[in-house]
């Protein structure tokens, strides 16, 4: 290869596009091999439609959600779900939770054998003044009139401690008990049932 020799390209042979000019005249016609109008009656509807401009494009998040069976399907058993928890949470009154002096108590109780196992757990509410010192305690079976009334006397003491738990054994196998819990400033009358 000599000086005045350029090297040259492999594809030299072929016309690629016109080498002397680099912008086309007006002269000139370009063969372009693709169109779209002709590809998108072979299409789809869906396809079609994505390229359609006369239709107007609803977009939302609902939509989306719900824009076809699957995911509609998730979407209102999620709102089912939901709504059923919400339900259950309000009418199930399974936490019986109540205020005495500054004490939250927690009652629950369970029947066996003939007789009602009572826990209560305190949480003091406010450290300062919530009331430490001695509870009575009077539990007795629901009645109907001219009915015996039993009572079961019980005793326990609140100290200072944050948390505390107390059980006692009640002789009484009663669908629903009537409790009182007496402190030397207030008293607490609850109605409960034992599971």
């Amino acid at each position: 290869m000599t000086d005045n020799e350029q090297p040259k390209r492999p594809n030299a042979k072929y016309k690629l596009s016109n080498e002397n000019s680099g912008k086309l005249n007006g002269k000139e016609k370009l063969n372009f091999y693709y169109n779209r109008e002709r590809r998108l009656e072979k299409a789809p509807q869906a396809v079609r439609d994505l390229y359609d401009e006369n239709k107007k494009n609803r977009s939302g998040f609902i939509r989306v959600l719900i824009a076809d069976k699957p995911r509609a399907i998730v979407f209102f058993t999620i709102l089912i779900i939901t709504a059923v928890i919400i339900l259950l949470s309000l009418s199930n009154n399974t936490n019986s939770s109540y205020l005495l002096d500054g004490n939250k108590l927690e009652i629950k109780g369970i029947r066996y054998e003939g007789m009602a196992v009572m826990v209560i757990r305190k949480n003091r509410k406010n450290t300062e003044t919530a009331y430490s010192g001695v509870v009575d305690i009077a539990v007795s079976p629901a009645v109907q009139e001219g009915e015996k009334l039993n009572v079961f006397y019980h005793r326990i003491f609140f100290s200072l401690e944050n948390e505390e738990a107390y059980s006692f054994t009640v002789p009484f196998d009663s669908p629903e008990l009537l409790m009182v819990l007496q402190t030397e400033k207030n008293t607490l009358k609850i109605e409960y049932k034992p599971e």
